[in-house]
């Protein structure tokens, strides 16, 4: 009789484990044929489009999270559109107007955070000036660059200018200390189309 009992209570405890292991691979069958299938990618269409209408971004962010998007491709050939379009300011003794952009330097992007869009823009610039004053009774053809240190959205209000006279300009010191100032008027209609840049970059 006591030979018999190690038998019995392992045949026991054998049963108790396959009866484990079939509870186990019950519950394994069971949450796998429950669960939903996995989703198929597909193409968006027309549908899909106008369904997302009514969400900033692009159509993959249905739900508007963290998305960032570089603007660089419109907005540097932009600012430089509108800079070259300032125009001509005549002075007390002579005229000078923005020949062209020699550099443009920076970053424009948008942000969407939680379904809002957000844009901002950091630049560098330098613009080539040419004109001509009258100094002692002759006309003198003056060129030089302004340079636009870096500016920020919502910062065109410290909006900073710094001249440079080309070194082969033929005219005195005081002459080319009134120039330098007569070239900084042009920090007006600089800001207006920058200020101009900023509100088509918010509406896009």
């Amino acid at each position: 009789m006591e030979s018999g009992a190690p038998v019995l209570a392992e045949k026991e405890e054998q049963k108790q484990q396959q009866e484990q292991g079939a509870s186990y691979t019950y519950w394994v069958r069971k949450i796998t044929e429950d669960a939903a299938p996995l989703p198929v990618p597909h193409k968006l269409n027309e549908q899909d489009s106008q369904s997302n209408a009514a969400t900033v971004g692009s159509a993959w962010n249905r739900a508007g999270t963290w998305e960032e998007k570089s603007l660089n491709k419109w907005a540097t050939p932009r600012i430089k559109e509108l800079l070259t379009s300032v125009g001509s300011i005549a002075f007390s003794s002579g005229s000078a107007e923005v020949e062209d952009v020699t550099k443009c330097v920076g970053d424009a992007f948008m942000v969407i955070v939680r379904n809002k869009k957000r844009v901002s823009y950091t630049y560098e610039l330098t613009l080539k000036v040419k004109g001509e004053w009258t100094i002692q009774g002759d006309k003198k053809l003056v060129k030089g660059d302004i340079e636009v240190p870096e500016f920020s959205f919502g910062e065109l209000d410290d909006l900073q200018m710094q001249v440079r006279l080309n070194e082969s300009t033929d005219i005195l010191n005081k002459d080319k200390i009134e120039i330098c100032n007569d070239l900084k008027l042009f920090l007006k209609p600089v800001r207006e189309k920058l200020l101009q840049f900023e509100q088509e970059l918010k509406d896009r």
